[in-house]
C-alpha cells in the first residue's frame, strides 16, 4: 500500500525560507516519477516541482529560480526546498507519486504553507 505523508509547512514571512518533506512508503521509490502541487482557495491545482526517476526536474515559472525539488531514494523521502516565498505561495501542498509512464495516482493528505506580507 503506498503512503505519502508530507511535513514542514508552516506560516513564514515574505522572503523566507521553509522546507518540506514527504515519506513514501510501499512501493519502489527509486523507480516513481513523484512531485510537488499546490492548491489555494478558490483555485485549481496546480503542478510546482517535478522528479523524474533518473533525477531530471521541471518547475512551474512561477517558482523556478526559488524552489527546488529533490529526493534521496536511500531515505524513501521527497525534498522541497522553497526560497524567496511570496504571499501567493500560500497554498496547500501535496506530493504525489507515478508510475513515470502514467499519470499521478498517489497523493498525500497535504500540508499548508501560509505566507504574510
Amino acid at each position: 500500500q503506498v503512503q505519502l505523508v508530507e511535513s514542514g509547512g508552516g506560516s513564514v514571512q515574505a522572503g523566507g525560507s521553509l522546507s518540506l518533506s514527504c515519506a513514501a512508503s510501499g512501493y519502489f521509490f527509486y523507480s516513481y516519477c513523484m512531485g510537488w502541487f499546490r492548491q489555494a482557495p478558490g483555485k485549481e491545482r496546480e503542478g510546482v516541482a517535478h522528479i523524474d526517476s533518473d533525477g531530471s526536474t521541471t518547475y512551474a515559472d512561477s517558482v523556478k529560480g526559488r524552489f527546488t525539488i529533490s529526493k534521496d531514494n536511500a531515505k524513501n523521502t521527497l525534498y522541497l526546498q522553497m526560497n524567496s516565498l511570496k504571499p501567493e505561495d500560500t497554498a496547500m501542498y501535496y506530493c504525489a507519486a507515478r508510475y513515470c509512464s502514467l499519470g499521478y495516482n498517489y497523493w498525500g493528505q497535504g500540508t499548508q504553507v501560509t505566507v504574510s506580507s
